[in-house]
């Protein structure tokens, strides 16, 4: 038996949609939303009728009917704690993305639009490994200061999806294995798996910094700029997220117009790249340790590995540590779909939402 499967990426911008029938892909979409179309919503939750309206009118104008479904998977967002893998999604899940307390992102939404296509039908709807899934070492949570945790806050969907590729290809499963992977986007996230968990990441905010985003900065100098009266609190998480990085050096995050620049013989901007390229190296080396050196492959992926010359620099300063597997691109609704295929087929069990002190 056939299982058809809708996959749901609501990003901040645009909202990604393909249908699957097992791991054949019927169609693909991506919508995108205009500033102005999203300024006409004052939260992000008043953004539901619009994109579930999307995702229905794609599924319609490539002529298929909802009802011939067998599954709805959404991104999983920005949930508390949870485990990796899929979850069902229930009464429970959509009220704490509803009412709160939970960080605003736009893939919350992948949960309630899945669960809202697949309920009239009496089909089930689920998340797959969602932003927030934590098996971090309880070690790997301590920070110096006492009131704050360390968070497992990573590209954990398709960097999951990716190791298992790898493995396949090697001959073996993802969890027989060790890798250390680096995700390469808009935000630059590194996970250490061991035999098939993430067992410690360098965040988005705490490591290299990316084409939007600031990375690690000297906590001191970070201290000052807050309190020296010149920005308020929304600019300086600007400043980090958004208007950080390869953007406040150059005024573009796209990697493509930083190597023109560099062809056309502007050092700075050869600098910043190699810079870049130079911390990341640094981040797959600081979770080395982690799994005592144990790595039977280090993995960039994310749209930013499609270059070449980025990846290049990086693996020369890694392969040392392991064979560099360079898997450019991000793979989402894929890993989305073949998530949720796999519990179809009973190969995985899907864990149930339930609610938890914060």
């Amino acid at each position: 038996m056939a299982f058809r499967i809708l996959a749901i990426n609501p990003g901040s911008t645009s909202t990604k949609i393909a249908l699957y029938e097992d791991e054949l892909e019927l169609f693909c979409q991506n919508v995108e939303h205009s500033v102005q179309q999203l300024s006409e919503f004052s939260k992000l939750t008043d953004q539901f009728e619009m994109r579930k309206n999307v995702v229905l009118e794609a599924l319609e104008n490539h002529g298929y009917d909802a009802k011939t479904l067998s599954a709805v998977v959404g991104r999983g967002g920005m949930l508390p704690p949870v485990k990796a893998g899929g979850y069902l999604v229930n009464q429970c899940m959509k009220d704490r993305i509803i009412n709160g307390p939970i960080i605003a992102h736009a893939s919350n939404l992948g949960a309630l639009i899945a669960s809202s296509i697949a309920e009239p039908y009496n089909i089930p709807s689920y998340i797959y490994d969602a932003v927030s899934s934590d098996e971090l070492y309880e070690v790997a949570k301590v920070t110096g200061i006492p009131e704050i945790v360390r968070q497992s806050f990573c590209h954990v969907l398709n960097s999951k999806a990716i190791a298992r590729k790898v493995a396949e290809r090697l001959g073996k499963r993802y969890n027989e294995m060790n890798f250390v992977i680096a995700h390469l986007g808009g935000g630059i996230s590194i996970s250490a798996h061991e035999k098939g968990h993430i067992v410690d990441v360098i965040t988005d905010d705490a490591g290299p910094f990316s084409p939007e985003r600031s990375g690690s900065i000297p906590l001191l100098n970070i201290v000052d700029i807050c309190y020296s009266g010149e920005y308020s609190k929304s600019e300086m998480q600007k400043k980090l997220r958004g208007m950080g990085g390869v953007k406040a050096h150059l005024g573009t995050h796209d990697l493509r117009e930083v190597e023109k620049m560099m062809a056309a013989g502007n050092e700075k901007a050869d600098l910043i790249f190699r810079a870049q390229a130079y911390q990341i190296s640094k981040g797959i080396g600081e979770l080395a340790p982690v799994l005592k050196g144990n790595i039977d492959a280090i993995i960039l992926t994310g749209g930013v590995a499609h270059s070449k010359s980025l990846t290049q620099m990086i693996a020369e300063r890694v392969s040392f540590i392991a064979p560099v597997e360079i898997m450019p691109g991000e793979n989402e609704l894929e890993s989305l779909s073949y998530g949720v295929l796999r519990i179809l087929r009973g190969e995985e069990s899907a864990n149930e939402y339930v609610e938890r002190e914060i």
